[in-house]
This record gives C-alpha cells, sequence and structure tokens, in this order.
C-alpha cells in the first residue's frame, strides 16, 4: 500500500469530523456563496487545521474563486487542495540527510510514541538501503532503553545503550564511535522526554551535540520532534515550546490513523514554519511514512 493509501485510511476519522467530510459540503454545493464558506471554515477548524490557518485558507480561496471566475464544486475543491499542498510545502520538506554517514536526534515529550516511532523511522532508513545505529539517550525514563531496545530488534538493527541514569552525552559518544567503526550511514539518537525542566533539556541536547560536533565533524544533524496527532493544537504547543531552543528541523506526526484532528499537520507547518517530515499511520513497524504534502492533501479532502 502506498502512502496515499495509507494516509487516506489514517485520516477517515479526520475526514468523518469535518463535516461529514468536507466531500459533503461540496457534494450540496450550490455556489460559492457565505454560507459555503463559512461551513468550509467551520469543518476546517474541527479538523484542528486551526482558527487561524482555517481563516487564512478560506480568505485565499474567496480571491482564488474571484479571480479565477471558478464556479463548479470540482474546480473549488481542486483549488483548496492546491492552497493546502502550497501552505505545507513553506520551505523544503525533504530530510537534509543527503550525505552519508547522517544523524537524527529525535525529541518529544513522555507519552507521545517517541520510542515506536524511533523503531519505525529506523526501520524506513533499512527499507531505503540505510544501515542504521541507534543510540539510546534517553536514560531518564525507566525501563526507556529496554523498549527501544525491542524496536530495535524489530527494525534488525544495533542499539547502543547503558544504564538506566547514566549520561546521555556518553550514550552518543559511545554510539557515535561504534557508528564509525562499523561504517554506518544513519545514526538515530533517542532524547529525554521529560518537561521537568526546559533549560535542563536544552542543556542536555546542546551536551550531545557538542560530542557529535567533535566526533562526526562535518555529519548532518536533523533534529526531529514527535508530535502526537490526537493532541490537535496542544502538539502545536509543545512545538512552539521547544522548537527554538531546541533547533528543531522538522516535525514527526504520530498517530494520525488514530484521530480526527488530523488536519493539525497544517497547522504545524503554517503556523511554525517547520516542515513535517514523516507521518504514523497505524501501529504496524511499516506504517511510518515520508510525508508527501501533495498526498496529504488529497487523503485529507477527498470525498470517501
Amino acid at each position: 500500500m502506498g502512502f496515499f493509501e495509507k494516509i487516506k485510511n489514517g485520516l477517515k476519522k479526520t475526514r468523518a469530523a469535518m463535516a461529514n467530510t468536507l466531500g459533503g459540503i461540496f457534494a450540496s454545493f450550490s455556489g460559492a456563496n457565505e454560507e459555503f464558506y463559512e461551513e468550509l471554515e467551520e469543518s476546517m477548524i474541527l479538523a484542528d487545521i486551526g482558527v487561524e490557518t482555517s481563516c487564512k485558507a478560506v480568505e485565499q480561496l474567496r480571491t482564488v474563486v474571484k479571480e479565477r471566475k471558478l464556479r463548479t464544486a470540482e474546480e473549488i475543491h481542486d483549488a483548496l487542495k492546491d492552497i493546502l499542498v502550497d501552505m505545507l510545502n513553506v520551505g523544503d520538506t525533504s530530510l537534509k540527510l543527503g550525505t552519508r554517514p547522517s544523524v537524527v536526534l529525535v525529541i518529544g515529550v513522555n507519552g507521545v510514541g517517541k520510542t515506536t516511532t524511533i523503531g519505525k523511522v529506523a526501520n524506513w532508513f533499512v527499507r531505503q538501503g540505510k544501515s542504521v545505529t541507534i543510540a539510546a539517550a534517553d536514560t531518564f525514563r525507566a525501563a526507556a532503553a529496554e523498549q527501544l531496545t525491542v524496536w530495535a530488534e524489530r527494525a534488525g538493527v544495533p542499539i547502543i545503550k547503558h544504564g538506566e541514569g547514566a549520561d546521555p552525552a556518553a550514550v552518543v559518544f559511545d554510539a557515535a564511535a561504534s557508528f564509525k567503526a562499523r561504517n554506518r550511514d544513519m545514526l538515530l539518537c533517542d532524547t529525554a522526554g521529560r518537561l521537568h525542566n526546559k533549560k535542563n533539556l536544552m542543556n542536555e541536547l546542546e551536551k550531545m551535540r557538542r560530542v557529535l560536533d567533535r566526533e562526526l565533524p562535518g555529519v548532518p544533524v536533523e533534529a526531529l520532534m514527535v508530535l502526537d496527532a490526537t493532541t490537535g493544537q496542544n502538539a502545536i504547543a509543545q512545538a512552539r515550546a521547544f522548537g527554538e531552543s531546541a533547533g528543531l528541523t522538522g516535525i514527526i506526526l504520530t498517530k494520525l490513523d488514530g484521530t480526527a484532528k488530523g488536519g493539525v499537520a497544517v497547522a504545524v507547518k503554517e503556523e511554525l514554519k517547520i516542515p513535517v517530515r514523516f507521518v504514523g499511520v497505524g501501529e504496524g513497524i511499516d506504517d511510518m511514512q515520508a510525508f508527501d504534502p501533495d498526498d496529504y492533501a488529497r487523503a485529507l479532502l477527498s470525498e470517501e
């Protein structure tokens, strides 16, 4: 099953929440009047695209409809899809990992599915023909390394870990050494998922970055934050709290298949200007997909 079909299945609940799908609004379309635009805006807000983003999208749609003299439901539906794709395409959505080797720091508060996400992302890179090493640098949460080990085994990749309470930077140091010795392509680093003290967390991330800069000089580093789509607008608040200080370069949006708030991907991109890199659309190890804005917008607006 390709990305479009998986994301389409994953967004079923979101489409259902959008006033029995946006398709319902377009199916009863009788003209681009004020009532149509109000219903459209409301359905987008219900999908957690966000008030500000929904209003902006509908205003853009009004302008396009007027300028292009669009009349039919199909023309206006396609115009809305193009607007959402443009919003999702702000900046470069592709990973900055064109060189070999490369590093990904994975950041996220407890409960968003960070550990399982790392295992699934590792598996995704393996499917792309990359050799992967995982660094279990969340030494704060009890059993984090053990849980990550299970996912590393499922993905068929080595994992470097220390005991609970160990220095995360020391784990990264050993992982970098193993990574170099084995001549691997990708190093995925787990990080602590606690929110008890933002300053300490940021200091920890900076320490890890210094180790990586010293041990793997010139190697590109992506910092991806895992957000739970089921939390909707709260996910945006989390990303905003950590975005600047953590040097985020992208978002991994999990649990899209379990929420009616799948529109949050649009809000994340539009409000934070941080690209969505991956989306989780199921519980299986193969259900982590590289994000495709066009397919996502088509799936969101699908009438089925």
